[in-house]
Protein backbone atom coordinates (compact mmCIF):
# COMPACT_ATOMS: atom_id res chain seq x y z
CA UNK A 1 0.00 0.00 0.00
CA UNK A 2 1.29 3.46 -0.81
CA UNK A 3 0.36 4.99 2.55
CA UNK A 4 2.77 2.81 4.49
CA UNK A 5 5.94 3.87 2.62
CA UNK A 6 8.43 6.57 3.48
CA UNK A 7 9.55 8.00 0.15
CA UNK A 8 10.59 11.62 0.52
CA UNK A 9 13.95 12.82 1.81
CA UNK A 10 12.47 15.13 4.52
CA UNK A 11 10.52 12.17 5.94
CA UNK A 12 13.72 10.09 6.14
CA UNK A 13 15.56 12.97 7.80
CA UNK A 14 12.89 13.33 10.51
CA UNK A 15 13.23 9.65 11.40
CA UNK A 16 17.04 9.85 11.40
CA UNK A 17 17.09 12.98 13.55
CA UNK A 18 14.30 12.29 16.05
CA UNK A 19 14.16 8.50 16.12
CA UNK A 20 15.99 5.88 18.13
CA UNK A 21 18.35 3.43 16.45
CA UNK A 22 19.14 -0.23 16.94
CA UNK A 23 21.66 -2.19 14.93
CA UNK A 24 23.19 -5.56 14.29
CA UNK A 25 25.69 -6.90 11.77
CA UNK A 26 23.25 -6.78 8.80
CA UNK A 27 20.81 -3.92 9.42
CA UNK A 28 20.36 -0.63 11.22
CA UNK A 29 16.80 0.27 12.22
CA UNK A 30 15.60 3.76 13.11
CA UNK A 31 12.26 3.95 14.97
CA UNK A 32 10.20 7.10 15.38
CA UNK A 33 6.77 7.31 17.02
CA UNK A 34 4.84 9.39 14.50
CA UNK A 35 1.49 10.65 15.73
CA UNK A 36 0.49 11.68 12.21
CA UNK A 37 0.18 8.06 11.04
CA UNK A 38 -3.57 7.90 11.42
CA UNK A 39 -5.94 6.33 8.94
CA UNK A 40 -9.73 6.29 8.99
CA UNK A 41 -10.15 4.37 12.23
CA UNK A 42 -6.69 3.24 13.26
CA UNK A 43 -3.03 4.11 13.10
CA UNK A 44 -0.50 2.40 10.84
CA UNK A 45 3.24 1.90 10.51
CA UNK A 46 5.36 3.30 7.69
CA UNK A 47 8.61 1.82 6.45
CA UNK A 48 11.53 3.17 4.45
CA UNK A 49 14.49 1.21 3.14
CA UNK A 50 17.90 2.64 2.36
CA UNK A 51 20.63 0.65 0.61
CA UNK A 52 23.92 2.37 -0.16
CA UNK A 53 26.03 1.88 -3.28
CA UNK A 54 28.65 0.38 -0.98
CA UNK A 55 26.46 -2.72 -0.71
CA UNK A 56 26.84 -3.53 -4.39
CA UNK A 57 25.63 -2.82 -7.88
CA UNK A 58 22.00 -2.11 -8.69
CA UNK A 59 20.93 -5.75 -9.00
CA UNK A 60 22.30 -6.58 -5.56
CA UNK A 61 20.85 -3.42 -3.99
CA UNK A 62 17.42 -4.19 -5.43
CA UNK A 63 17.59 -7.75 -4.14
CA UNK A 64 18.47 -6.54 -0.64
CA UNK A 65 15.58 -4.05 -0.73
CA UNK A 66 13.17 -6.80 -1.79
CA UNK A 67 14.39 -9.11 0.99
CA UNK A 68 13.98 -6.41 3.62
CA UNK A 69 10.52 -5.35 2.44
CA UNK A 70 9.29 -8.94 2.21
CA UNK A 71 10.62 -9.73 5.66
CA UNK A 72 8.84 -6.69 7.07
CA UNK A 73 5.61 -7.54 5.24
CA UNK A 74 5.51 -11.06 6.65
CA UNK A 75 6.47 -10.05 10.20
CA UNK A 76 4.59 -6.77 10.72
CA UNK A 77 1.72 -8.57 12.45
CA UNK A 78 4.07 -9.50 15.30
CA UNK A 79 4.49 -5.86 16.34
CA UNK A 80 2.76 -4.73 19.53
CA UNK A 81 1.91 -1.19 18.53
CA UNK A 82 1.07 0.87 15.48
CA UNK A 83 1.88 4.44 14.51
CA UNK A 84 5.64 4.12 14.01
CA UNK A 85 8.00 5.10 11.24
CA UNK A 86 10.75 2.57 10.53
CA UNK A 87 13.82 3.15 8.39
CA UNK A 88 15.99 0.13 7.63
CA UNK A 89 19.54 0.77 6.45
CA UNK A 90 21.33 -2.22 4.93
CA UNK A 91 24.96 -2.75 5.86
CA UNK A 92 27.54 -4.02 3.38
CA UNK A 93 27.46 -7.51 4.94
CA UNK A 94 23.86 -7.96 3.74
CA UNK A 95 24.78 -8.18 0.05
CA UNK A 96 25.09 -11.98 -0.09
CA UNK A 97 22.74 -13.06 2.68
CA UNK A 98 19.64 -15.21 2.33
CA UNK A 99 16.08 -14.30 3.23
CA UNK A 100 16.22 -16.26 6.49
CA UNK A 101 19.29 -14.33 7.66
CA UNK A 102 17.69 -10.97 6.85
CA UNK A 103 14.48 -12.02 8.61
CA UNK A 104 16.40 -13.16 11.69
CA UNK A 105 18.28 -9.84 11.81
CA UNK A 106 15.02 -7.88 11.51
CA UNK A 107 13.34 -9.87 14.29
CA UNK A 108 16.42 -9.27 16.43
CA UNK A 109 16.10 -5.52 15.90
CA UNK A 110 12.39 -5.56 16.76
CA UNK A 111 13.22 -7.52 19.92
CA UNK A 112 15.98 -5.07 20.87
CA UNK A 113 13.64 -2.11 20.47
CA UNK A 114 10.90 -3.79 22.52
CA UNK A 115 8.28 -3.72 19.76
CA UNK A 116 7.77 -7.44 19.17
CA UNK A 117 5.27 -9.76 20.82
CA UNK A 118 7.22 -12.74 22.13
Amino acid sequence: MKLDRIRKNPEFRVVYRKGKSCSNYLLVMYVFKNYKNKGDNSSFNRVGISVSKKVGKSVIRSRVKRLISESYRLNKDMLKQQGYDFVFVARTASNDKSYKEIEKAMKDLFRKSGLIND
